[in-house]
């Protein structure tokens, strides 16, 4: 039997090693998949997509914020995956009052990371956890940062313009590759084209997700911020928060070094 506390403060018991997993979260099913858990994984959502092969066949419920519930219900899980986040918060409850469910709401490096251990423990695989989880941390402390601190706009929606503020995963991201937000308002504040200008950020990141920003929407910021740096940069590195992390580093320390040479 296993028995601990999810990132919601909620108290989770297994009694046995879970057989059938439903995981909610594109991040996470990619975790799971990196931690050898295969057979056990038999419900993901439409928008997981790594590892590509072994998620192709894998029954899928859903997108989500839209969960198809009398087809997880169907597939009898032993423990499904979560997060606060990225699903909707009554259809978790309608989940949870049936089904083991872990809620993650990792906002930071160290949240990631804890989570990475919960699913192991939860999961039987606190091995390869701990081994993963020491390598993400030492490839982040192997990161070179800049100097300088450069004022940092990171972009995830277009019409209306969001952006990712405080007490976010990414804005923790940001901080690692050394770069200071250029919006103070906590989540993901929606932004003016006056508010933008007002930051007057020096370097503007345009994420490939949710929103798949493109070479004509740089040119569309480039126009009312003639002086910033204006990048498309992998939303997935900024904000997995599962195995992806371990490469995370690597290709923050490219875009650093891309930076300064520009």
């Amino acid at each position: 039997m296993v028995t601990l506390t999810d990132q919601l403060g909620r108290e989770i018991t297994l009694s046995n090693q879970p057989k059938r997993i439903v995981s909610l979260v594109p991040s996470q099913t990619e975790l799971l998949y990196y931690l050898g858990l295969d057979s056990a994984i038999c419900g993901i959502t439409k928008f997981c997509i790594h590892p590509t092969q072994k998620t192709l066949n894998t029954v899928k419920i859903g997108g989500t914020k839209q969960l198809n519930i009398p087809l997880i219900k169907s597939l009898g899980p032993d423990l499904i995956i979560a997060n606060k986040e990225e699903n909707d918060r009554l259809q978790l409850e309608e989940l949870m009052s049936g089904y083991p469910t872990y809620v993650s709401d990792p906002y930071n490096l160290t949240t990631a990371l804890q989570m990475i251990n919960d699913v192991g423990v939860l999961t039987g695989r606190e091995g390869p956890a701990r081994r993963l989880y020491d390598a993400i941390m030492t490839a982040f402390n192997e990161l070179h940062l800049p100097t300088q601190s450069l004022r940092v706009a990171y972009f995830i929606w277009r019409k209306p313009y969001m952006v990712a503020g405080k007490l976010t995963f990414i804005d923790d991201m940001l901080q690692r590759c050394g770069f200071t937000n250029a919006f103070e308002q906590a989540r993901y504040p929606q932004i003016s084209v006056n508010d933008l200008v007002a930051a007057n950020p020096e370097v503007v990141l345009l994420s490939s997700e949710p929103y798949p920003f493109k070479q004509k929407h740089v040119n569309e910021l480039q126009a009312l911020l003639p002086n910033a740096l204006i990048k498309l940069v992998d939303g997935e590195m900024f904000s997995w928060y599962g195995s992806r992390m371990l490469y995370a580093p690597g290709y923050f320390m490219g875009l650093i070094n891309s930076i300064k040479q520009l």
